[in-house]
């Protein structure tokens, strides 16, 4: 375990734990850690994110893929703080999805409240759930399955 994590994480310590970058980082700081159990992270979303340009014009909506993206990210984040780890230690690819159920549109001007939780580890793969919310009422919520690239 790694007790060394100093909150709360930014941009520029993530981009030293996962290989997302613009535009497809989707998580700017970690603001609370319990390593091996929670992380909470946040996203600020902005009119100038590349997406809203289509989805959709005059009514811009983050895409409801791009909130669970969010959530492996910060699920990804969870498991590389919890193990001292840095990007290229080890890649995670997103393998499954079960349960989404989106109940709310995340839209600019919102912070995206990523809320993961591991619930178990099996060989190389994590299973997190996972739950997003904006001024603490819930958007989305899922539980993501990650497993670790072998090569």
């Amino acid at each position: 375990m790694n007790d060394t994590v100093t909150l709360p994480v930014d941009v520029t310590r993530i981009h030293t734990l996962i290989p997302h970058r613009y535009p497809f980082l989707l998580v700017d700081r970690v603001v609370a850690l319990e390593p091996h159990k929670r992380i909470v992270a946040h996203k600020n979303v902005t009119i100038n994110e590349p997406f809203f340009q289509g989805h959709f014009p005059g009514h811009p909506v983050m895409p409801g893929v791009l909130v669970i993206e969010a959530l492996a990210q910060a699920g990804g984040l969870l498991s590389q703080l919890s193990n001292g780890r840095v990007a290229g230690d080890k890649l995670f690819y997103l393998v499954k999805i079960d349960n989404a159920r989106f109940a709310r549109m995340v839209v600019p001007g919102d912070v995206l409240e990523l809320h993961v939780e591991l619930k178990r580890n099996i060989r190389n793969m994590s299973l997190y759930s996972c739950e997003a919310r904006v001024g603490g009422e819930v958007a989305a919520s899922a539980e993501v399955l990650c497993a670790e690239a072998q090569g």
